[in-house]
């Protein structure tokens, strides 16, 4: 309806006022709800063609829209303010199409869909996956989704940090210490018991590095010379030149936490297309740095270090190889976006990664660009803020970092608890109150997570995520779940739904749910245009409170005009749906009953 409006709006300045204006200058709001009416027409930008008041200008277009689109029941203004009535039957029409149509605010994908690559995840290999990977996978998983429904091809990609001297500390820790150790004969995760290892080389290392300061060596020199950290080095270095025995227990250990990652992906519902290993990329990247050199991209120092000139793009100058020729993370890259766009024809790469990287990729973009790589420069950083817990920050070295793993099996403890406490799933079974709880649980996790500005940084409270009342994904699903039981009193009383009358007369709590319904292919359009699960989120609650006070106002069953009755399924089937179609963008299930 808003876009007709604002093709009829165009329209109409043109015929009153002989001047041509933009459909993307026309304002359509929500009327107020302190106002008569369902849309408003911002008329202020049209004064200067009209030369009128406000008001006139207002009724002028209220008379045209009105001649010329049956929807519009009335209007009425309130000074540059044209508030349109939008007939029952338009609403109830939209209802039926929602209803009708399976894919309803989808877009599907043609022979002509942009093919855009998504990176999120890119974990290290020395530790398990903790709460900061939780916000990065479930935002990459629902901007994914999120790009799909807006008719995109998408191919979820992630790069695993699987080399360098963080995985050398955990080898050579579990060398020293580990006893040949393994996540079979400890009954541990592989990235737990791999991430144990790192905290303890950490742990090793300051107690050299003090012991060493304790005989008067300078703290400087006891950090370089400490043997934990030779040792490292020295296996990193083994490790660039192939040695059988470092590469052996490097890629046994790899395997160990590839193994876990895919358990704790698992949990959380997440999944990639295809894996990138950055022992794989630096290699390539170092080659393109040199085709960049040989072709004038790209300049050499003195001591053979290779570096970009960015100071005309008014940034500084960015070094992509040492003067021992190894990479750096700008280098590596490189390499994975060559290898991704050999591999993929990329219409648009988003890379989900944290605020801090900023620079980083504004850097990348340009370098891809010289490289001569189409979507270099139109590569997109969704930056998001980092995620802090009531105890404050975490630092995974230390090993006080709070696990992925661990967070989730808290999570669905504090359902169950939650759950018993109020009595909602007395009467199942105690395998369907462990699923049922596992979908609660981690429909509080993400949606807590998804609903906030993904800029923002923000704390995260189990506690409050899991609250059944308010704007919290348990709330949403308990609603869906309410909605459920509805339609399956309605199936035990052979109450068949059909496509609804659209002569009905309906009351204003009716009206706005079908407003709420007929606003979600906005908002899914607008969500891909500006990359924003919150805005899926945040429509899903405003579209329960709105069926919420529907159920509590209007009778559904017990209602004895068979027409109205149907109605009233309808437009509880289709929000139903359109609950389970938002939350699915956001990675969510919704039980069938709670």
């Amino acid at each position: 309806m808003e876009q007709l409006l604002k093709k009829s709006v165009v329209q109409a300045i043109k015929e009153l006022y002989g001047a041509d204006v933009k459909e993307e200058t026309v304002q359509i709001q929500l009327t107020r709800k302190d106002f008569e009416g369902d849309l408003t027409v911002v008329v202020f930008p049209f004064l200067r063609f009209a030369k009128k008041s406000p008001e006139q200008t207002a009724d002028d277009l209220g008379q045209f829209l009105s001649r010329n689109l049956s929807d519009i029941a009335k209007y009425n203004v309130v000074k540059g303010f044209l508030n349109l009535v939008i007939s029952n039957a338009h609403w109830i029409d939209g209802l039926n199409k929602a209803y009708s149509d399976s894919n309803y605010g989808i877009t599907a994908q043609t022979d002509d869909s942009k093919l855009v690559m998504v990176e999120y995840s890119s974990p290290n290999t020395n530790k398990p996956l903790h709460m900061g990977h939780i916000r990065n996978n479930l935002l990459g998983h629902s901007i994914s989704e999120i790009l799909k429904a807006n008719g995109n091809q998408v191919v979820k990609t992630n790069i695993v940090n699987d080399r360098g001297i963080h995985i050398c500390k955990s080898m050579y820790a579990w060398m020293k210490e580990g006893k040949g150790e393994t996540p079979e004969s400890s009954g541990k995760k592989g990235d737990h018991l791999v991430g144990e290892y790192y905290v303890k080389f950490d742990r090793m290392y300051k107690a050299e590095v003090a012991g060493l300061m304790e005989n008067g060596v300078p703290k400087e020199e006891a950090e370089q010379s400490a043997p934990s950290i030779i040792g490292a080095r020295e296996m990193l270095r083994k490790w660039e030149q192939d040695d059988p025995e470092i590469r052996g227990l490097w890629e046994t250990m790899n395997q160990w936490v590839y193994a876990g990652f895919d358990e704790t992906y698992k949990k959380l519902g997440v999944g990639f297309d295809k894996i990138y290993y950055e022992s794989d990329t630096y290699k390539v990247g170092r080659d393109e740095v040199m085709r960049g050199l040989n072709e004038g991209v790209f300049e050499k120092h003195d001591d053979g270090s290779v570096w970009a000139n960015l100071e005309p793009e008014g940034l500084d100058r960015k070094i992509l190889l040492r003067s021992d020729g190894t990479s750096v993370y700008m280098t590596q890259d490189i390499g994975t976006a060559k290898l991704r766009y050999e591999d993929y024809s990329i219409d648009k790469m988003v890379y989900v990664v944290g605020n801090e990287q900023n620079y980083h990729f504004q850097v990348l973009s340009i370098l891809l660009d010289k490289l001569g790589y189409e979507w270099g420069k139109d590569l997109y950083h969704f930056s998001y803020g980092m995620v802090e817990l009531p105890q404050g920050k975490m630092k995974s070295r230390e090993g006080t970092v709070v696990d992925a793993d661990d967070l989730v099996e808290e999570m669905i403890k504090v359902a169950r608890e939650t759950s018993e406490e109020l009595g909602k799933l007395d009467e199942y079974d105690e395998e369907s109150k462990r699923e049922i709880h596992r979908m609660i649980a981690l429909g509080a996790l993400k949606y807590f997570i998804l609903k906030v500005d993904p800029k923002k940084t923000m704390m995260f409270n189990p506690l409050e995520s899991i609250d059944f009342n308010g704007n919290t994904g348990p709330f949403i699903q308990y609603t869906y779940a309410r909605i459920q039981s509805v339609l399956r009193k309605a199936k035990d009383q052979g109450l068949r739904r059909d496509v609804a009358q659209t002569g009905l007369q309906l009351r204003e709590k009716e009206i706005e749910l079908l407003k709420r319904l007929n606003a979600f292919p906005a908002i899914v359009k607008e969500a891909g245009t500006n990359y924003s699960p919150a805005l899926i989120a945040n429509y899903c609650y405003e579209l329960v409170k709105e069926y919420n006070q529907f159920y509590h106002d209007i009778t559904i069953l017990g209602e004895p005009d068979e027409a109205v009755r149907n109605f009233r399924l309808v437009l509880t089937e289709t929000t139903g749906n359109v609950i389970q179609r938002g939350f699915a963008l956001l990675g969510i299930e919704c039980p069938e009953r709670m």
